[in-house]
């Protein structure tokens, strides 16, 4: 693992920490690799239950490192987009706690994220059409599947950013705390979400993901393929008994 990204598990959570704030965790390649791996240790592992993705030094993420890019050196993931989360974001929950800016690129690694804590100082952007540049690692793409579309057009064409009161007023964000809190809001949202059960919910991700793309009669055809093996699965059965003895349930994962 680079020193560009750190870890550490809090319990079944893991933080991941862009590491970089002298460089306003600018992504470069290396940050772009420990992102990437750290998310494959969060699906690799039978412990792990949610990720949480933030910024060391008050800024959450700057975008792509512009003086490494002008070395010719990108944060893309090869099949995989930004840091390997754009395009195959992680089987399991990921949010992102924000302090200070997530801009270009970093506001494209947000969108990878499923849920979104911020402080109320954050600053949402996506300044790319400014550079003469697209926001091509998602930000056009996504952005209008999650938030009204005259809004999200609205950002993308004026580069134009917005306050985190802002983002939650058009749904972008999910909770707004103090400055210097959005971690620990963020590592009580993760909690919450891993005392449940570990296959509902990453078969929950994946429906809520993907049903935007398929038509009504493709989602329960779909759905029953997802859901079938949670509803066999031992935590089924473990969170039907647990209930029913009025216990917290024992997760497998299984």
């Amino acid at each position: 693992m680079t020193d560009a990204v750190l870890t550490e598990r809090h319990d079944d959570v893991l933080v991941v920490t862009i590491n970089r704030p002298l460089a306003k965790n600018a992504l470069n390649l290396d940050a772009a690799r420990g992102i990437a791996d750290a998310v494959d240790e969060l699906d690799a592992s039978d412990e792990l239950r949610v990720a949480v993705l933030t910024g060391a030094g008050g800024t959450f993420c700057a975008g792509m490192d512009l003086k490494a890019f002008l070395t010719g050196e990108s944060p893309d993931i090869e099949g995989r987009g930004l840091a390997g989360i754009t395009v195959t974001p992680p089987r399991k929950p990921l949010i992102a706690a924000v302090e200070g800016w997530a801009l270009a690129g970093g506001f494209e690694l947000l969108l990878a994220c499923d849920l979104v804590v911020a402080s109320d100082t954050a600053k949402f952007g996506v300044p790319e059409v400014s550079r003469s540049l697209v926001a091509a690692a998602g930000g056009a793409l996504l952005l209008p599947r999650r938030i009204p579309y005259a809004i999200a057009v609205e950002m993308l064409l004026t580069g134009d950013p917005i306050t985190a009161a802002r983002a939650a007023e058009v749904g972008l964000v999910n909770r707004v705390v103090g400055e210097g809190q959005a971690l620990e809001s963020a590592l009580e949202l993760a909690a919450r979400i891993a005392a449940n059960g570990p296959l509902a919910v990453a078969a929950t991700k994946r429906l809520a993901r993907a049903a935007a793309d398929w038509t009504l009669g493709e989602c329960w055809e779909r759905q029953e393929e997802i859901i079938a093996p949670v509803f066999t699965s031992d935590d089924a059965r473990e969170g039907a008994t647990a209930f029913a003895e009025k216990r917290r349930p024992v997760w497998t994962g299984h």
